[in-house]
């Protein structure tokens, strides 16, 4: 088998053989989420606390005030918006005393919080997004250019911005990861669900978490693929040199 089949062969297998779990991963991650937040949807919580009146509670017990909380359109639309200090929840979550409710409102009500104590990872994460909205939008027409007319510099350069987004992803997971754990404290602190309610939230969150989990590794493996690309191209250049 000529050399440049076989690396396009080897670099193929290595990404189909490592694709397989990770999507299966995001399969069963994205089915997490829905089931767990539909399922505990289902459960009104004892002290009937809508997912706006949680929120409220969890910044209110984080010194936080100058955060509005308001209803958004759309399923799982949940989010905080530093731009306007406010913090958006769906339909299923502001007006709904469900346990899911609960645990969402509170997560967002977290990423408020970290920006209100100064979390070095969010701000990290809020620095480097228009890098990583520049990189996802120009890296695939850098990397298909360099593909075609077959420029190192160019697929290179893809790479590199490419690369951003794998950032942005890893940046995001101790962001998810501490804004539930503040979530959770400030729930159990202030006694918003009862103990077999609060293990309920938790489910919802860790379900959520393990999307951003799969979205790292789906970035990193994409990254992975296009190295392997660029350094296989590199050899053939080398080995026509010599």
């Amino acid at each position: 088998m000529p050399y440049n089949h076989y690396s396009n062969f080897l670099v193929n297998n290595i990404y189909c053989v490592l694709l397989i779990p990770v999507l299966i991963l995001s399969v069963w991650a994205q089915a997490q989420v829905s089931g767990s937040f539909r399922k505990y949807s289902r459960d009104q919580n004892r002290r009937g606390l809508t997912g706006a009146r949680a929120a409220e509670a969890v910044l209110r017990a984080n010194g936080v005030y100058q955060v509005a909380i308001r209803p958004t359109s759309g399923h799982l639309t949940d989010h905080y918006d530093p731009r306007d200090h406010t913090i958006y929840l769906s339909e299923s979550v502001y007006s709904a005393p469900t346990v899911a409710a609960v645990g969402v409102a509170a997560h967002e009500a977290g990423h408020a919080v970290q920006y209100a104590v100064g979390y070095s990872p969010i701000r990290l994460r809020s620095a480097i997004v228009p890098l990583t909205n520049l990189g996802s939008r120009c890296s695939v027409i850098l990397l298909l250019v360099g593909m075609l007319l077959y420029s190192q510099s160019l697929f290179l350069i893809g790479i590199l911005l490419f690369s951003l987004t794998t950032v942005f992803q890893l940046v995001t997971l101790p962001v998810e990861f501490n804004a539930s754990r503040r979530a959770l404290e400030a729930i159990e602190g202030q006694g918003l669900l009862d103990t077999d309610e609060l293990s309920g939230a938790r489910k919802v969150l860790r379900a959520a978490a393990l999307t951003y989990v799969a979205a790292l590794l789906m970035s990193a493996l994409q990254l992975l693929r296009y190295v392997l690309i660029f350094l296989g191209r590199e050899n053939r250049r080398g080995g026509g040199r010599r």
